[in-house]
């Protein structure tokens, strides 16, 4: 993997050390003594590493997460997957280049894989619209897991997108429909489904591929209704605010594990994925791993119920009393703070 180009500014400290480990390595050839400091500051590294990580904030967990170097979903297929033979087009459109379809393997099992592509180059962005999906992109997604089901196979979903596109022309092919469609169709497809995020898993364009028995995330990912510059302007009418609104959806990992919106978090390599791709697939391929081996033993009907009751158990409704609750400029709101299941609430 190419050295890291792109700097984030609380990144600035490890970058500084790193150069300053590099200058002490060449000066070691020729004085040995210096060897004894550049070991004093890698281990300096390690811990500036997992201090600066482990205290990020909502929003700067988002920068991680649209990081330009962090892998992405053709990344992991060449990284993860042994083969990977990629299926076009929704037979009623076109192919829409920012979700990829086609068989793989990992190991000995045979699966579908389905992921948002975002793309790399000027070029490829443009083509696969960063990464927000036509409605023709969720089509060929459902046409490919229907296909996997009919020949027994699992599907595996990489969700990388900050939204499906909100274009004229999307919408006037229905891209809420489809999107609903495939939700539903996920929802009771008959073969084990997994999905992860690996980077953004904005609104509907990552639910349109994200139901299934297991979905998990990265650890310095994200996963919201909207994106904190959307929620921001939608609220507050400023994108400038778009900190304050990343703190209060509630999109890292921690907080959607803490409210069972995930299963899983996969650890991130010490610094983040795009510091080390090898070693994140690895991770990942683990994953994919363990969580095929439990659910292909699972007979379907029971695989069903359990995915159904999964999704309709998630999330809360709030009623009953009131606190106050700070927005964005410091005045207080109110709040219910009775918390009652969704079940509950709907019968």
């Amino acid at each position: 993997m190419a050295e890291n180009t792109h700097c984030l500014s609380f990144e600035r400290p490890i970058y500084e050390l790193e150069a300053r480990i590099q200058k002490l390595e060449i000066l070691s050839a020729q004085k040995p003594e210096a060897r004894n400091e550049v070991r004093q500051l890698r281990r300096e590294l390690t811990d500036l590493k997992k201090r600066i990580y482990s205290q990020l904030n909502p929003w700067e967990t988002v920068e991680v997460a649209r990081h330009p170097e962090r892998p992405m979903t053709t990344d992991y297929l060449e990284l993860v997957f042994d083969e990977f033979v990629e299926l076009h087009g929704d037979k009623t459109f076109g192919d829409d280049r920012a979700i990829r379809t086609g068989w793989a393997k990992l190991d000995t099992y045979k699966v579908m894989v389905i992921g948002h592509q975002k793309g790399r180059t000027l070029k490829e962005r443009n083509s696969c619209f960063f990464g927000c999906a036509h409605p023709e992109g969720y089509r060929k997604a459902m046409a490919k897991m229907k296909m996997a089901a009919k020949f027994h196979m699992p599907v595996i979903c990489l969700i990388d997108t900050p939204g499906a596109y909100p274009g004229i022309g999307a919408e006037e092919r229905g891209q809420a429909q489809v999107i609903a469609s495939s939700m539903f169709e996920m929802s009771r497809l008959p073969t084990p489904i997994i999905c992860v995020v690996i980077s953004e898993g904005g609104s509907g364009g990552a639910l349109g591929i994200g139901v299934g028995d297991r979905v998990a995330m990265l650890e310095h990912a994200y996963y919201s209704v909207i994106s904190p510059e959307g929620c921001a302007g939608i609220l507050w009418k400023s994108h400038t605010y778009k900190e304050q609104a990343a703190k209060a959806l509630k999109m890292t990992s921690k907080d959607l594990l803490r409210l069972a919106v995930v299963d899983d978090v996969i650890r991130e390599p010490l610094g983040g994925a795009h510091r080390d791709h090898h070693l994140m697939a690895n991770r990942l391929k683990i994953f994919f791993r363990n969580s095929l081996r439990e659910l292909i033993e699972q007979p379907i009907d029971q695989l069903l119920e359990a995915r159904y009751q999964k999704f309709r158990n998630m999330g809360v409704f709030l009623e009953g009393g009131v606190q106050p609750l700070e927005s964005a400029n410091g005045e207080a709101s109110v709040q219910s703070s009775h918390r009652i299941p969704a079940d509950a609430a709907l019968s």
